[in-house]
């Protein structure tokens, strides 16, 4: 079951990066963190990595970079937030405790 979870979220990331969109772009991991509020938080940087990682590999002889780049930065900011949630809470956080911590201490994923 996490392994069919983990492919539907790497392929909604991959569909957001490769669209362009920046609108989209800029609500993926707020949409992930909604759409899998149950699932750990470290599966998100995972789908995001991957994702990146996907693009990347279709597009390696474009010259523009820019998605990729933008989800490996994601994945960072992401992975920070979940170590800060881990230190707080002493326990894996999930989609969920992003959420609450994006609203009470670090708004950056909430204003997009």
């Amino acid at each position: 079951m996490q392994q069919a979870l983990l492919d539907q979220m790497i392929e909604f990331a991959v569909a957001e990066l490769a669209s362009g969109d920046t609108a989209r772009i800029g609500k993926l991991v707020r949409s992930l963190a909604q759409h899998y509020p149950g699932e750990k938080a470290l599966m998100l940087c995972f789908a995001l990595t991957s994702a990146a990682a996907a693009v990347e590999d279709v597009f390696r002889n474009d010259s523009d970079r820019q998605a990729p780049n933008i989800g490996y930065k994601l994945s960072a900011l992401v992975a920070a937030d979940i170590l800060a949630i881990e230190l707080l809470n002493n326990r894996p956080a999930k989609g969920v405790d992003l959420l609450h911590f994006w609203r009470r201490v670090d708004p950056y994923f909430l204003q997009t």
